[in-house]
């Protein structure tokens, strides 16, 4: 099975193409020459400073590295990139294959340290020092809805179970081949979604995943599900090279133990995982036969109403999902229509005269989205100030400031979406909306609408980056646009 490439697939300049055997046999060369023509008397700490940078081994993935629509992105990228700021020096991302090449790589000089979802397992530490434990997974038994569920390892053997190579599976497996004769296959050059994908399409029965990674694709995969769980709890760390110089681990014992590191940890997990929590693959599998049935008709509508207003055709898409399930025909019990759910008001301001037509819909709401951006303060940063709009298109300015005059109140971060999501559910409630300005508001639904949009968002830049045949590019007379609606007027 072949590994899918983001960087490659996208045409992502040289210096993304960390992954590349040339690319590599450079690098080490150039790496091996500056340890050995005067830095040598300098410790792991010092060289990375007379480099200029540090260098992190990882592989891409949703958890690790990823090229997002705001660039480079993920959790464990996320987290390397403060550490490097702790450091003092800017970071460099080299993407291996595959799991079995990042500590071969740590050895040979290649990188600084490896950040990859990587458990220190006794067999690991054999080969590369590890930092301090941050975060605890459990491996999760994944296999297809509709067919019979695993209970236990002595289920196993019903079926095909493929894992990667290179995880530390094998070693809690091993056990169970003589308890159970358990069997499994490895796969050398695949990914964890190539996995996931191959059990969705029925071409293996069974695989293991990590709960965190597991929790993070099953948007992806709506028709995986949760088997069981090993009893085997696996700690994830960072590795650094095994030798007599420890100073590059000991920086990091410092940056774990920093009295803000929990904090920072705490805000990198609710970024990126906090809107998976309440996930429900019945309304994914819905979005995928919609992808299918519906979106090639306006896919021509959203792509040109991005240009128009600079916003990301497939964030203009998702929105209209979740407002009509791309039906422009779709009213709501008050009254709002269309592809984008105008109201009456909504539309009059936009110069819209026929809310159920496809583009006067589609152009009207894409700029208004816009000018709920360009209307929040100037201070909100993104991706901050496009979820606080999006809120605002629900919910209205009126409400979200609402919101966020009481997330100032209680003492957290008013420009912060996080912070206002969590704040939005009390304009139910009398004792905080009667102290507002505009009073009561459903925020409950805005602060969901919002969590949504992020993942059909999300499900459509994942599918889009790998051409998936769902949301293949098609064109519909009925999807080109009679003629762009005029500006938005004021209120």
């Amino acid at each position: 099975m072949q590994t899918y490439d983001w960087h490659t697939a996208h045409g992502i300049p040289r210096k993304h193409l960390r992954g590349q055997p040339l690319y590599r046999l450079v690098l080490s060369a150039l790496v091996l020459l500056v340890l050995t023509s005067g830095h040598d008397q300098l410790n792991e700490v010092e060289r990375i400073h007379a480099r200029g940078y540090v260098m992190l081994l990882t592989i891409n993935g949703a958890t690790t590295y990823y090229l997002g629509p705001d660039g480079e992105s993920g959790f464990e990228y996320a987290l390397a990139r403060r550490f490097a700021d702790y450091l003092g020096v800017p970071i460099e991302v080299v993407t291996l294959p595959t799991i079995d090449a990042l500590l071969p790589a740590l050895e040979s000089g290649q990188g600084d340290f490896v950040a990859a979802n990587l458990s220190s397992a006794p067999m690991r530490k054999r080969m590369a020092r590890f930092g301090p434990n941050y975060e605890t997974v459990r491996p999760v038994v994944v296999y297809r809805r509709g067919l019979r569920r695993p209970r236990g390892p002595e289920d196993l053997n019903d079926g095909v179970l493929a894992i990667l190579s290179g995880t530390s599976y094998e070693q809690f497996l091993e056990p169970l081949r003589e308890q159970w004769g358990l069997r499994w296959e490895t796969r050398a050059e695949a990914s964890i979604e190539d996995l996931l994908e191959a059990v969705s399409n029925e071409e293996i029965d069974f695989t293991i995943v990590d709960s965190n990674i597991f929790d993070l694709n099953r948007r992806y995969f709506p028709a995986v599900r949760k088997a069981f769980e090993f009893d085997h709890s696996q700690s994830l760390a960072w590795a650094t090279r095994l030798s007599h110089d420890d100073t590059l681990a000991h920086r990091m014992r410092e940056f774990f133990t920093h009295s803000e590191s929990e904090q920072l940890l705490e805000r990198l997990r609710q970024r990126f995982f906090s809107h998976v929590e309440d996930y429900e693959p019945i309304g994914t599998f819905t979005f995928m036969q919609q992808m299918r049935d519906r979106l090639p008709r306006f896919r021509s509508l959203f792509e040109q109403a991005s240009q128009q207003v600079d916003l990301d055709w497939r964030l203009l898409a998702a929105v209209s999902y979740q407002e009509s399930h791309w039906n422009p025909e779709a009213v709501s019990r008050t009254g709002v229509r269309g592809l984008m759910m105008l109201t009456i008001p909504t539309a009059r301001q936009l110069g819209i005269d026929d809310r159920s037509d496809p583009a006067e819909s589609v152009f009207g709401g894409a700029r208004y989205l816009a000018s709920m951006i360009e209307r929040l303060p100037g201070r909100i940063r993104h991706p901050d100030r496009l979820w606080l709009a999006l809120a605002a298109y629900n919910i209205g300015l009126g409400h979200l400031e609402d919101a966020r005059v009481l997330t100032e109140r209680q003492g957290r971060d008013p420009d912060r979406w996080l912070d206002v999501r969590d704040r939005l559910p009390l304009l139910t409630q009398k004792r905080y909306f009667s102290e507002t300005r505009f009073g009561y508001a459903r925020g409950y639904e805005a602060a969901n609408y919002v969590e949504n949009i992020r993942t059909f968002y999300e499900i459509l830049v994942w599918m889009d980056g790998r051409n998936h045949p769902l949301i293949t590019r098609t064109e519909a007379p009925e999807a080109r646009p009679k003629q762009a609606p005029g500006p938005v007027g004021t209120e």
